[in-house]
């Protein structure tokens, strides 16, 4: 199978491309490379540097590699930044989106597996989020996902699309054996931040609010390891005529840790003490936000690996060791 990831240059998209060839796919990366790196695209996958915007360009790749699967990463993703730009983020990822879906349409592409987000959600103290929670996005960019994934649906019920949509909890690691990690500059990922505060790259890091209504009064998030998100792709797609098909699925373990436990899962790893700020909770934040994935791992039988932070921890510090090294070297 021919398969299209949109946005296969970045961090996540980057992981889906390398199982997707593992798995045995031909795979076609689109990504403008606003925030992706074109040294992140496999080998072995085709590049189009390609903006999701461009409507006719997408529509004629689609027919030049014969894709027959789309799986739609691309997107601005940062919550602080989608209260501060909301009307970028609205074009980037709802725009974004339509002309994706016109070019399937004009391609007679069917089959998409759709990142989104667990930032659709207000979980208001709800210890565990479902699928069947009524989505209220407190940020731009949750509110921007919760209309790309209308325009979905509304394409499946046209009978023009068949559909899984994937909602992302926080997202961390890298690719067990160094092929890919996160790389984005002034990146805002907690672990990732972690991990470059422990090899040296930055100087401190910033908790931010430290008065939530938590155990140790820090955000607690659901960590989910890219590579596991990466294989809930693969199932997806394999269950698209099946029980993934027009579903909706939340990607988490079902259990959150905090700010402080990150810290001290680094902590564990390097054997030193993080230096760490306090600033107040941003805009947009929310105090806790864990999974209920239990749907997920019904549909799609879904097994992860790498379910344990310290192993998350240790492969975004053996990934962000291997950029510094890398870098010192040219």
């Amino acid at each position: 199978m021919s398969i299209l990831v949109t946005g296969g240059a970045g961090y996540i998209g980057s992981h889906i491309a390398l199982a997707l060839l593992d798995d045995g796919s031909d795979v076609v990366v689109a990504d403008n490379l606003s925030t992706g790196l074109r040294a992140l695209v496999p080998a072995g996958a085709a590049f189009e540097r390609v903006d999701l915007r461009d409507r006719e360009k997408l529509a004629d790749l689609m027919v030049e590699y014969g894709v027959e699967a789309v799986i739609h990463c691309a997107a601005s993703t940062v919550v602080p930044d989608s209260v501060m730009d909301p009307l970028g983020y609205y074009e980037n990822n709802i725009l974004g989106t339509l002309t994706l879906l016109q070019a399937m349409q004009a391609g007679k592409v069917r089959r998409l597996i759709f990142s989104s987000t667990a930032a659709v959600y207000n979980p208001e103290g709800r210890s565990l989020i479902s699928e069947h929670e009524n989505p209220d996005p407190v940020s731009p960019y949750g509110a921007s996902k919760l209309m790309a994934e209308r325009m979905v649906r509304d394409m499946a019920v046209a009978g023009d699309v068949d559909f899984t949509i994937l909602r992302y909890f926080n997202v961390a690691g890298a690719d067990p054996m160094g092929r890919s990690g996160q790389s984005t500059p002034a990146a805002t990922h907690l672990i990732k931040v972690a991990a470059e505060v422990a090899c040296g790259a930055r100087s401190t890091l910033t908790i931010f609010g430290t008065e939530w209504p938590t155990p140790d009064g820090t955000g607690v998030r659901d960590y989910v390891h890219v590579s596991d998100l990466a294989q809930a792709h693969i199932s997806a797609l394999k269950s698209l005529d099946g029980p993934a098909h027009n579903s909706t699925l939340n990607c988490g373990y079902g259990r959150g840790s905090s700010v402080r436990d990150v810290i001290h899962a680094v902590e564990r790893a390097t054997g030193e003490v993080l230096p760490v700020n306090v600033a107040p909770a941003r805009p947009g934040d929310l105090a806790e936000v864990v999974a209920d994935a239990r749907a997920l791992r019904r549909a799609l039988n879904w097994k992860p690996q790498y379910d344990d932070l310290d192993v998350i921890v240790r492969h975004s510090l053996e990934w962000e060791s291997k950029r510094m090294l890398s870098q010192l070297e040219n």
